[in-house]
């Protein structure tokens, strides 16, 4: 028997839902600047994996953040870009960048 969904109860939660993990939020801040192929993103993330990269764009699709469109041409160009609701995001990324930058110095660096 299948459990029923959880209900989010707190609107911070919807978004963590979204944007939550080490690179959605980064993909999110990168496609704010411009439409981007794989390879671009890819190159962007240091440090992700091709495989990782794909199941976080399929995630951010499938919530409809993103937008992948493949161009009918051989071989084919596929590129990402933000959806209205991606887009509404930005200030959200901002004000995070900005709290980052005032107080990077009171959180202490992850190693490993």
């Amino acid at each position: 028997m299948a459990r029923p969904r959880k209900s989010v109860s707190c609107p911070v939660e919807t978004t963590l839902r979204v944007v939550a993990g080490r690179w959605k939020a980064l993909v999110i801040y990168y496609l704010l600047e411009d439409v981007l192929r794989f390879n671009e993103l890819h190159r962007l993330l240091r440090g992700i994996s091709p495989r990782t990269l794909t199941k976080q764009l399929r995630e951010l699709e499938r919530d409809g953040i993103i937008r992948r469109k493949v161009h009918a041409e051989v071989p084919p160009r596929v590129e990402y870009s933000l959806t209205p609701l991606g887009r509404s995001l930005e200030p959200v990324l901002l004000s995070m960048g900005e709290w980052g930058e005032a107080y990077a110095h009171r959180v202490p660096a992850r190693t490993g």
